[in-house]
């Protein structure tokens, strides 16, 4: 029998404690009081993330698990990018009506896919808020400190004649996206890895931090909207970039999915989305040996000293995913 929604704050402030340990080594004072004590390093980043209904999921097609991992998971994420280590979150709480039907059975699971993914990262969940809203939301706020080199990674520290690299894959989430919407859950039968990496993606805290740790690196950032809307905002106005990306690099389902569609692979995979792969500029007398030392990196092409963004001899527009303009 489904369990009852939770009907009340305190039995949501249960449902968490129940997944979620209320005791780490960065909370001498707990959850539970009005606020936590944390013990901070010096040097700390800090980032936030909304994950909306209908916005960023869709129930038809995120189990509550699905949700739960993903919302942390673009969080941490933010935190890789900078070659940093997570620390702890925060969690606000969107809750609609009880007449929405989500029961809960819903709300157990979708906690536990956040704290399996907390628990992967040792991340205590330091409190928060939650309040009745009009649709399905969670707000999370993330720190972290640097790795043990101490640098933090930027944007727009790119020289000309740099190499420009991606650690994961780019374009494979917009195939699982693309799959879903337009078949359902019945996407994952023909494109399970696709589908996975849009619902479950894994945050490249590892790779994050060993490109922080090597000098060559001179800047990082996730890609979140796609490498056309994000590697403008990694270059800057002032520099360009000559990318090389030849189609066999891309994921096998990806070719099949724009093979179907009828559309071009490349182009496809450049404007991407919610990819969160790692974008980095590197010192070209160490590109290789970086390529060689990070699992799943890439070479994808050079900066150029004058603006505008060639993809395989071709100038592209800079246009990808915009939270605004994409209504």
């Amino acid at each position: 029998m489904p369990q009852a929604a939770p009907a009340s704050e305190q039995e949501f402030l249960t449902l968490i404690d129940r997944h979620f340990p209320n005791a780490h080594q960065h909370m001498p004072v707990a959850r539970g009081d009005d606020c936590v004590q944390l013990v901070c390093p010096p040097d700390m980043v800090l980032s936030g993330d909304l994950f909306l209904q209908d916005i960023h999921f869709r129930t038809s097609y995120f189990s509550p698990a699905d949700i739960g991992w993903k919302a942390l998971a673009v969080n941490i994420s933010d935190i890789a990018a900078m070659g940093c280590k997570p620390l702890g979150f925060s969690l606000g709480l969107m809750v609609p009506p009880a007449a929405q039907g989500l029961s809960g059975d819903f709300w157990n699971e979708l906690f536990q896919g956040m704290a399996a993914l907390a628990a992967l990262h040792d991340l205590p969940l330091t409190g928060g808020d939650l309040s009745q809203a009009p649709m399905l939301g969670l707000n999370i706020t993330i720190w972290g400190e640097p790795g043990p080199q101490g640098r933090v990674l930027q944007r727009r520290r790119c020289w000309p004649d740099d190499v420009l690299l991606t650690v994961g894959r780019f374009g494979l989430v917009r195939t699982g996206l693309m799959a879903l919407e337009q078949k359902g859950p019945q996407a994952i039968e023909q494109y399970p890895q696709a589908v996975a990496a849009h619902l479950r993606p894994h945050p490249r805290v590892t790779e994050g931090l060993e490109l922080a740790a090597r000098r060559a690196v001179r800047g990082c950032m996730d890609l979140s909207d796609g490498l056309a809307q994000d590697l403008p905002r990694f270059l800057g106005p002032a520099l360009g970039a000559q990318l090389d990306i030849p189609k066999d690099t891309l994921h096998p389902e990806t070719l099949a999915w724009t093979k179907k569609q009828g559309l071009n692979p490349v182009q496809f995979a450049y404007l991407g989305g919610e990819d969160y792969a790692l974008l980095a500029c590197v010192a070209p007398a160490e590109a290789d040996v970086i390529l060689g030392a990070i699992p799943d990196a890439t070479r994808i092409g050079t900066v150029t000293g004058t603006p505008g963004i060639t993809l395989n001899g071709n100038p592209v527009p800079s246009a990808g995913f915009d939270h605004f303009a994409n209504t």
